[in-house]
């Protein structure tokens, strides 16, 4: 199984780092990479199991599903049902935790994939870098770093 991990610290309290990322069919509102987004079947975007259907900017269509999510713990974990990325199994998890020195945010993603092995590299440094590392350096610009 192929393991995805990018951390980066945010200029911003994690509360609003927080209201920002926990709304799972937002990323259009902070992601550079998403075009437009929308929650099937009308069900509440913070709903366990709810699933997002979106177009990259490149027009490549994903869907994926809420598997968890908690405002106390500040996290979001969701699975990847349809993807144009020749991948398995993709569960991945945004993490955010306060950094009381500054009043700053870690934050950090993660996914586990299967995937053929040949893929490996490619698809890890593709998810790390345009999808994970993207999104938080968009977020650092939002927030002003």
């Amino acid at each position: 199984m192929a393991r995805v991990y990018v951390s980066s610290v945010i200029d911003a309290p994690a509360a609003r780092v927080w209201e920002r990322v926990r709304d799972f069919n937002g990323l259009p509102k902070w992601h550079p990479r998403i075009r437009d987004s929308r929650i099937e079947d009308a069900f509440p975007p913070d709903k366990v199991g709810c699933i997002r259907n979106f177009n990259l900017q490149n027009g490549d269509n994903i869907r994926e599903q809420l598997l968890g999510l908690s405002d106390y713990d500040m996290f979001c974990t969701y699975a990847i049902l349809e993807s144009p990325m020749p991948i398995t199994d993709y569960v991945a998890t945004l993490r955010l935790t306060p950094v009381t020195e500054g009043d700053r945010t870690f934050i950090e993603w993660s996914a586990e994939f299967s995937c053929d092995p040949e893929a490996e590299t490619e698809l890890i440094a593709g998810i790390g870098g345009n999808v994970f590392q993207t999104g938080f350096d968009a977020l650092k610009r939002q927030f002003g770093g």
